[in-house]
């Protein structure tokens, strides 16, 4: 992962992480200073309401209850960003149900 976020660095690209992925991903304490480090480097997106509707029409149409899964495609939808995933069937579902076209890498 941190070579993959060094080559996005290289190129100028901020990653973008929603802010619900930060909350699913965040447990406190010193052992996320990794993810401190990581998240440092990074654009976070806060969940507007007007996103939080997309993402609840968008996982009704999905049939997806994930709304973390949601809002990553959401979002990347939104802004034609790729998307980097330890689960990609699951973005790969729900990019699917609305026909988008989203590179998804796996880590």
């Amino acid at each position: 992962m941190w070579a993959l976020h060094a080559g996005f660095l290289a190129l100028e690209v901020s990653p973008t992480v929603p802010t619900p992925v930060l909350a699913e991903a965040w447990r406190g304490g010193s052992r996320q200073a990794s993810l401190s480090r990581f998240l440092a480097l990074c654009t976070t997106e806060p969940l507007t309401d007007e996103q939080a509707k997309a993402v609840g029409t968008l996982a009704a149409h999905a049939g997806h209850d994930d709304i973390v899964d949601v809002t990553v495609v959401e979002g990347a939808v939104r802004r034609h960003d790729a998307v980097v995933s330890s689960n990609p069937t699951h973005i790969r579902k729900v990019a699917d149900a609305v026909r988008a076209r989203l590179t998804v890498e796996t880590v």
